[in-house]
């Protein structure tokens, strides 16, 4: 997990160098309403603190629960998966959003599609850098960064009225 220092710095809006991106966007879901790349690319861009190759897979349920049950033991679908393959720079790894349980949840949540992939998105790269929620510590500076980054993109604060952690089973 990352030290508060990074969290007070990115959160406080201190200028820091601008990490070099190689984004991959990968759509394996029929489904039209999912963001286009540039939106990903934004949202990418605004969590990433260092340089980074990254493929963005957005998937379908079945998809989505196959993974969610292969590599967290898990049997059913999830909002997202990080994997992470190397953690120094430039850090390396996959972000997987599962689209039907994405357009769930927003409804769900009273939150715009928009909002809900942005905020997932975040949440997604801000694991591939390190950061997690597995402890009350990890997730209250997990929580505080991705709402100062999403709010920062435009949008409500994301866990409003949510209970926090952005991840379900």
């Amino acid at each position: 997990m990352k030290n508060r220092s990074s969290v007070s710095k990115l959160s406080e809006g201190v200028t820091h160098k601008e990490a070099k991106l190689k984004l991959t966007t990968q759509y394996a879901t029929r489904d039209k309403n999912v963001p286009a790349r540039s939106q990903f690319r934004r949202w990418v861009k605004a969590a990433l603190m260092q340089d980074a190759e990254i493929v963005l897979r957005i998937v379908d349920e079945a998809e989505g629960h196959n993974l969610n049950r292969d590599f967290r033991g898990r049997d059913c679908a999830t909002n997202v998966l990080t994997f992470v393959y190397s953690d120094v720079p430039p850090l390396s790894g996959d972000v997987v959003l599962c689209a039907p349980i994405m357009e769930k949840e927003a409804a769900q949540q009273d939150k715009t599609l928009a909002a809900h992939y942005a905020h997932l998105t975040v949440h997604g790269v801000l694991h591939l850098q390190g950061y997690d929620h597995d402890s009350d510590a990890g997730a209250m500076i997990m929580e505080k960064l991705e709402t100062d980054i999403v709010m920062k993109l435009g949008h409500d604060d994301p866990y409003k009225d949510t209970g926090g952690n952005a991840e379900e089973p």
